[in-house]
């Protein structure tokens, strides 16, 4: 079989989540591939520059799943009026999705695992844990809120509440349920949980009018 970007990218993904980035060499990811160093080299230089592909990747995955619930696919900063323009709903929605994704998405499942067992090997892996897992999404939904709060598209308790702290309880239970699918929970159940959860979410602090 003719090896391609494509297949390298897939397989050192597979070890990095199986084994850790630091813990894979490029030898690894040949001998699995079946191919020589020499081959693997001839696509990229370095253990690195497959990881920033597969990044590159993951950011390219990440905004198509954005697009497909109509929430914004940048930060504030590169687009705030895609955040003016979210509705409640479609948030909500986009968190159902995205158990979906992170459980379900070979690729975006893959990458979860690999960055979970390397986000306290280096200063730079945290950040990219907390960017993508953690900070990084509170921080997103918080723009979102802010936007919807300025629109007068939350209830006055919600206003009261605070765009942040909505935004840490509207994505913990998303957090929370990957956690117990990784323990072995049955997906259907989490999915229909986080449903109740967000249904709930949106009836307490949203306006009808949204």
């Amino acid at each position: 079989m003719k090896t391609t970007k494509e297949s390298i990218i897939q397989v050192s993904l597979q070890l990095f989540a199986e084994r850790g980035f630091d813990a894979v060499s490029t030898s690894m990811i040949a001998n699995r591939l079946g191919i020589t160093k020499g081959a693997l080299y001839r696509h990229f230089e370095s253990k690195q520059a497959i990881f920033d592909a597969i990044w590159d990747r993951m950011l390219a995955l990440d905004a198509e799943r954005a697009a497909e619930d109509s929430v914004p696919e940048k930060q504030y900063s590169e687009d705030a009026e895609s955040y003016r323009n979210t509705k409640g709903h479609n948030l909500c929605e986009f968190v159902n999705n995205q158990f979906d994704f992170w459980t379900e998405h070979e690729f975006a499942r893959n990458f979860r695992r690999m960055i979970t067992l390397e986000q306290f090997k280096s200063p730079e892996k945290t950040k990219l844990y907390q960017d993508v897992i953690c900070a990084g999404p509170v921080q997103y939904t918080k723009d979102i809120f802010t936007e919807l709060g300025q629109q007068g598209k939350l209830n006055s308790a919600a206003l009261d509440m605070g765009a942040e702290v909505l935004a840490m309880q509207l994505f913990a239970p998303l957090s929370l349920v990957i956690q117990l699918y990784d323990g072995g929970m049955s997906p259907v159940v989490l999915k229909e949980h986080l449903k109740k959860i967000t249904k709930d979410f949106e009836e307490r602090w949203m306006r009808d009018d949204q």
